[in-house]
């Protein structure tokens, strides 16, 4: 083990202590976090508007503040990107992550201030590293490079002193020269725009490089290894770097991949880590190599409520803080951050798995669920039973979606699969039966619907060709990045879309 890497680890195992800090005083820490979030705002334009110097506690927080979504805040983000200042946060703001969402077209421009760069998408960068070393003491990540799979969009200059891209290319654009100098591809590589020839590039520009980490979505990071595994001739990832120990992941569950993974990357000393992060902020890092949740950051400049909701994401439940959640819920994240997003409803859907400390899941999205006859069905659930039905007939999922097939004159409702297999199970049928059956166990709404077929007929299964979802997706101008394929919807809108696009490619 190199003295650099023995150097790295002694200066970066040094946060652990802050971690277990914030970790045995949680509530308090969050206490000092709002009222640091208050103060700081006290004279700009949203802080006199709802008299943040009257504001106490959270209680009068609550009170004084309504909640907030992305279009409520689009005003004040508008008039930020024309480089109007001290708005919604008091130091200047110039940069803007776009993010084009899942299921909406639009895209959302969230500002990113000095403070949220440094104190939290950084700083959770740093704490991801710390908290890897402090499980794998003999782990070197420095003697290589890391593999970043960013975003496609190039920055973009708004006016003189505004800019927008990716949350990637946000972050990527102000690294410090030591973080810079340890990632690959080059810069004119990662931010490519065209994510076919980016693919083309970076495999053959990354080959010679000694990889020992790997940060992207799986679904993406998948594409690329296979590129290179055409390329090289080679059977396996590791094959081609034998250093690799870690891949890092999020926005997507990484439980249909895990048998991917495990075949495209087969040496005894790969390792893997789950983080939640997004544009609006970096949330919970997977601090233990034994569980499969992460511990929910709270340090970061980020003051966390928690909406109560039932499986549709429908309801008039008020926030609550921290204090008062309860394990295995879910909850709606409510957020206010030193960007200025005042209580902002991201979208995530996550419930508790320990108060001590805190940590959590992602249940799903707020707007990704199926509840069109009662059955309240999550996207956890189904990606746990789209696992276990993988393991019960030896088959991997590349990607899926699903949507409601409605009553009709004739026949009750029923779910409707769409899934792309990279494995194909042995026995089809056996594979619809273990799917419709673990739906049961996981979820009691679906199983009271598909009793007797009363109001829920079996599951619909279809199976698409290799690379459809990926055609799809570049049809829609949504290839690379954040884009992912949508997973459950309440409409038929990307179903049918798909099955229209299958029935035009034949």
């Amino acid at each position: 083990m190199g003295v650099l890497n023995n150097i790295f680890k002694w200066i970066i195992l040094e946060r652990i202590k802050e971690i277990d800090e914030f970790s045995r005083s949680p509530h308090s820490k969050q206490e000092r976090l709002l009222e640091y979030l208050v103060q700081n705002s006290v004279n700009t334009e949203w802080g006199k508007y709802y008299d943040y110097k009257r504001i106490r506690n959270y209680k009068e927080f609550a009170e004084k503040v309504p909640l907030q979504d992305y279009n409520s805040l689009k005003p004040y983000i508008e008039r930020m990107m024309t480089g109007e200042q001290n708005i919604v946060w008091p130091t200047d703001i110039n940069w803007f992550a776009k993010s084009s969402g899942t299921t909406d077209d639009k895209s959302k421009f969230i500002p990113v201030s000095k403070e949220s760069m440094m104190d939290c998408h950084y700083k959770a960068g740093k704490d991801m590293y710390a908290m890897y070393y402090n499980q794998y003491p003999n782990a070197n990540l420095v003697d290589g490079k890391s593999l970043v799979l960013g975003g496609s969009h190039q920055v973009n200059k708004l006016n003189e002193d505004s800019y927008f891209g990716d949350l990637s290319a946000v972050l990527m654009q102000n690294l410090p020269t030591w973080a810079e100098a340890k990632r690959t591809p080059v810069l004119s590589i990662a931010l490519m725009d065209n994510w076919e020839e980016k693919i083309e590039k970076m495999a053959k520009a990354i080959l010679k490089q000694k990889v020992t980490n790997v940060l992207g979505i799986p679904t993406w990071t998948t594409i690329l290894f296979r590129r290179i595994l055409e390329m090289t001739g080679k059977s396996n990832i590791s094959e081609i770097w034998p250093m690799l120990e870690l891949y890092v992941h999020g926005g997507v569950s990484f439980d249909p991949y895990r048998n991917l993974f495990k075949e495209l990357l087969p040496s005894d000393n790969m390792h893997y880590m789950e983080t939640y992060n997004a544009s609006e902020g970096f949330f919970a890092i997977q601090d233990s190599a034994f569980a499969n949740d992460m511990l929910l950051m709270l340090d970061y400049g980020i003051f966390y409520e928690f909406i109560p909701v039932d499986g549709s994401g429908q309801n008039e439940n008020k926030p609550i803080p921290l204090e008062d959640v309860e394990l295995n819920k879910n909850y709606a994240l409510v957020i206010s951050t030193n960007s200025g997003l005042w209580r902002y409803k991201i979208g995530d859907t996550i419930r508790f798995t320990s108060k001590d400390p805190y940590r959590i899941k992602i249940s799903g999205r707020t707007k990704h669920y199926i509840n069109a006859f009662g059955e309240e069905l999550m996207i956890e659930n189904a990606e746990k039973a789209l696992a276990i039905a993988c393991e019960h007939t030896n088959s991997i999922i590349a990607d899926f979606t699903a949507a409601p097939v409605f009553f009709s004159r004739d026949g009750n409702g029923a779910h409707e699969w769409l899934i792309e297999f990279e494995k194909d199970p042995k026995d089809f049928q056996e594979f619809v039966h273990h799917l419709d059956e673990t739906l049961k166990q996981l979820n009691s709404d679906y199983e009271a619907k598909r009793f007797k077929d009363m109001a829920l007929q079996g599951p619909i299964v279809r199976k698409l060709l290799k690379g459809t979802f990926y055609e799809w997706m570049k049809k829609r101008g949504k290839l690379g990045g954040q884009n992912k394929v949508p997973r459950l919807s309440n409409s038929r809108e990307f179903v049918d879309d798909i099955l229209e696009f299958v029935n035009h490619s034949e």
